[in-house]
């Protein structure tokens, strides 16, 4: 591959979690070292991901904006995700794969 060429972005797996201000957990589905979290919600939400089910979020972790994306890369570990939100309530996903997602 060229330098600077991007892969598609190949989904193996999309999970969401019911997000409100209490964290949630959930475990990821598929396999691969990418990540599409999205916050479909109209407020501020953070992630954070872990290798058991203990893992939780809070607004110290990642922070994603309202109705926005982030591409995130992680390591075979992990397999649970957490999200948190600043206020409200709403549906944060989490899509597993390989590959940019642009």
């Amino acid at each position: 591959m060229a330098i600077g060429s991007i892969s598609p972005f190949r989904p193996t797996g999309t999970v969401n979690i019911a997000a409100t201000t209490t964290s949630q957990t959930i475990a990821l589905t598929g396999g691969g070292e990418t990540v599409v979290a999205i916050n479909a919600t109209a407020a501020l939400a953070y992630v954070r991901f872990g290798s058991d089910a203990s893992v939780t979020a809070s607004t110290v972790d990642m922070p994603l904006l309202p109705n926005s994306r982030a591409v995130l890369s992680v390591n075979s570990l992990i397999g649970f995700a957490a999200a948190v939100l600043a206020n409200g309530t709403g549906t944060v996903l989490f899509t597993r794969g390989d590959g940019s997602y642009i």
